[in-house]
């Protein structure tokens, strides 16, 4: 479920918003010029080749990148394979890597194919949860403190758009915020 939960950047535990309500979560990330939308689902996108799902997004990534500004757009997937002894470690590096706070120089565009991850965004006086699943598309301006939380058992799809082959690599702040919020798994089992 794609779900919104702000809370206070000073106490985790005062929430003014918790809502699953598509359109309530759209406002309220609008209000702070993060584009949020929705594109259909493929019900078999993991079995999908990384072209083969670029394609069938075709006319959709084209408009959003109608002005040509993306120039690197590509697939990330990370998938639980318990055969491999070395999942554990693998995952927990790749959740890891993005749970401090951080930014980047410029928009961090993703479009959820398949799974789910948490972006946090760090407005000012408040931290927006926002856990995006199959078919959501965000936008975390430029220069937008936030972090990411794949969660314990990381498992999504994801295109990713970026207007410089490095542009996914973050600014972080040294700021230990993150550790005092709710994981992405804690909020998909608060009630």
């Amino acid at each position: 479920m794609t779900l919104l939960q702000v809370m206070a950047a000073d106490d985790a535990a005062r929430v003014r918003l918790r809502t699953t309500e598509e359109a309530a979560i759209a406002a309220e990330l609008a209000a702070h010029g993060i584009t949020f939308d929705r594109w259909p689902v493929l019900d078999d996108a993991a079995a999908l080749s990384s072209d083969d799902l670029l394609a069938h997004y075709a006319d959709r990534i084209a408009a959003l990148n109608a002005d040509g500004r993306y120039r690197h757009i590509d697939v990330a997937r990370i998938h639980p394979d318990d055969a491999d002894p070395q999942w554990p470690q693998t995952a927990r590096a790749a959740r890891t890597k993005f749970l401090d706070e951080h930014r980047h120089a410029e928009d961090e565009v993703r479009f959820f194919a398949a799974g789910r991850g948490c972006f946090y965004l760090h407005l000012g006086a408040e931290v927006l949860a926002v856990v995006c699943e199959g078919g959501d598309l965000m936008s975390v301006p430029a220069g937008t403190l936030h972090w990411f939380d794949m969660g314990e058992r990381p498992d999504f799809i994801a295109v990713r758009f970026f207007e410089e082959a490095d542009g996914w690599v973050g600014d972080f702040t040294g700021d230990r915020i993150s550790a005092g919020f709710p994981t992405l798994d804690d909020l998909l089992t608060a009630p």
